[in-house]
Formats: C-alpha cells, sequence, structure tokens
C-alpha cells in the first residue's frame, strides 16, 4: 500500500510544470530595475504634494500627510507655464507629424525607387545622425538669425525637423526594404502609381514603426532644451524646459512647487507613451532588422 502510494506521489509531482528558474531570475531582475526606475518617480510625486516644512521633517519616500494640492495651481501661474506649454505644444504638434510624414516619404523614395545615386543620398542622410546637434549651434544660430526667423515657431520646427529626419529615414528605410518586393510590384502592374502605392499599402503597413517614432520624436521635442535655449531668446517663447529651469533657479527652495512643475512637465510625454506603447517594441523592431 505504501509503495502503490509512493508510485502515486511521484506520477503527481511528474505530472506537475517544472519551476523555470531562469524565468523566474529573470522576472525577479525585472521587478528590481522596475522599482530602481520608479522610485524616483514617486519620490517626485510625494514631494509634489507636501509643503517646505513636510518635505523637510519627512522621509523622501513617505506619503504626504496632508497633501498640497495647491502646489500645481501655484507652480503653474508663477512659472508662467500656461505660455511654456503652449509654445510647446504647438511646436510638438506640427513638428512631430511633418518631421514623419516627410522621412516616411524620402524612405520609400530611397528602398522603393530607382533614383540615380540613391545610395550616396542614402549615405549622406544617415551621415546625420553621426554629428552632434551641439557642435550646430553655433552655425545654426548664424542661420536662423541670417533669416531672421528667431523667436519665431519656424525658427525652431525647421531646425528640429532637420535634425529628426535621419534617424526616422534609417528606421523607415529599413521596414520598407523588409516589404516583399512583389506587392510593389503587382500594384505598379494594375497602374498604380507610387504615390498611391505610398498611400494606400506602404503607409498603413507602417503605422507599428511610425507609432513608435512618434513616441520618441514627441519625447525628444518636448524635452529639448539646448536648441531651444539657443533659438528661442524672448520669454513670451519659451518651451516647458525653458520655462522649468526658469523656475527652478527662482523657487529653488520651494521644493513642494518645483516638483509639482516638474510633475506638469513629464506628465504629457507619459501620457502619449501609454496611448502608443503597444506599437512601440514591434515597430523598433521591424524597422531595424532588414535594410
Amino acid at each position: 500500500m505504501t509503495a502503490l502510494a509512493d508510485r502515486a506521489a511521484r506520477a503527481f509531482e511528474a505530472e506537475q510544470p517544472r519551476r523555470d528558474w531562469v524565468l523566474v531570475g529573470l522576472w525577479i531582475a525585472l521587478v528590481v530595475v522596475a522599482v530602481v526606475w520608479l522610485a524616483p518617480f514617486v519620490f517626485i510625486v510625494f514631494t509634489s504634494l507636501k509643503s517646505t516644512a513636510e518635505v523637510m521633517g519627512s522621509s523622501a519616500f513617505a506619503p504626504p500627510r496632508d497633501p498640497q494640492y495647491a502646489n500645481y495651481a501655484a507652480a503653474w501661474g508663477r512659472g508662467r507655464f500656461g505660455t511654456t506649454v503652449f509654445n510647446s505644444a504647438v511646436i510638438t504638434i506640427v513638428k512631430v507629424p511633418l518631421g514623419l510624414m516627410i522621412s516616411a516619404m524620402a524612405a520609400y523614395a530611397l528602398a522603393c525607387m530607382r533614383i540615380p545615386g540613391g545610395k550616396l543620398i542614402l549615405i549622406g542622410v544617415l551621415f546625420g545622425t553621426m554629428i552632434p546637434f551641439q557642435v550646430m549651434l553655433a552655425p545654426l544660430f548664424t542661420l536662423v538669425n541670417g533669416l531672421h526667423l528667431i523667436d519665431t515657431y519656424p525658427g525652431v520646427i525647421l531646425p528640429y525637423i532637420a535634425f529628426g529626419i535621419p534617424y526616422q529615414v534609417f528606421i523607415l528605410h529599413g521596414f520598407f526594404r523588409g516589404i516583399p518586393v512583389e506587392l510593389n510590384e503587382a500594384a505598379r502592374i494594375d497602374g498604380a502609381s507610387h504615390a498611391t502605392i505610398f498611400l494606400k499599402i506602404f503607409l498603413p503597413l507602417s503605422l507599428p514603426v511610425l507609432a513608435a517614432l512618434l513616441i520618441l520624436d514627441f519625447v525628444a521635442t518636448w524635452n529639448e532644451f539646448a536648441m531651444a535655449l539657443v533659438l528661442l531668446q524672448d520669454r513670451d517663447m519659451w518651451t516647458l524646459p525653458l520655462g522649468l529651469s526658469a523656475f527652478q533657479g527662482q523657487f529653488s527652495r520651494d521644493y513642494g512647487q518645483l516638483n509639482a512643475a516638474i510633475v506638469m512637465t513629464v506628465l504629457p510625454a507619459t501620457i502619449v507613451y501609454l496611448i502608443f506603447q503597444r506599437y512601440f517594441v514591434s515597430g523598433l523592431t521591424s524597422g531595424a532588422v532588414k535594410g
């Protein structure tokens, strides 16, 4: 009877799925990394809801005892965030879709159309990804100033587009080259023009890649500081990072309002990422495999 029970127990254990300790280790590492990355955000949000006295007298990660929601309203008014948010929104809303459309058209032309010297053009475009924009700030200011575009939206949007196109073309070119050439040839045989093929076939297929690039481009444009600092000298034209920098220097000891301003600065980019994050990984890998 005992032997029968032992055999039944061993059979039961054999039927149970074996624990994959490698997978368990990966999950533990993922949780640790997530905690490390989330800790600063928890600190910022908690601090934004505390008074200065509570910040100085409590633990950094302790929840606020008496949430000071007025910190957000005060930071919004004192930091003139209404003006800076509007400027950042105008620049980002115009620049991101326009830059993506130009990059998509250029990538399609280089990947699917026979252009004399197309490879050299592609190399020239990709060379732009290797140039740090910091070394271009002085000549860029001279060029924009010569065009009388300092302290204007076009004066910022055009350089943003120019510096964003090379990376986007690189990703989209690799994705378009991965689409079966027979699809393009069949559409051409049916009489479709390149414009129709691009709009009706390639653009819908590239939506995941475009969504991933939209996230990266939105975050980069929304948070860009150095170029805006050089090209926008009128305070009424400042973007959100410039306004936050000035607010930090003026109210550096008012930790509650300072962290409230930081939360309001990063919130739009976070919302955009949460909306499009389902396409993020798949979009990047789709455009980086074949080229």
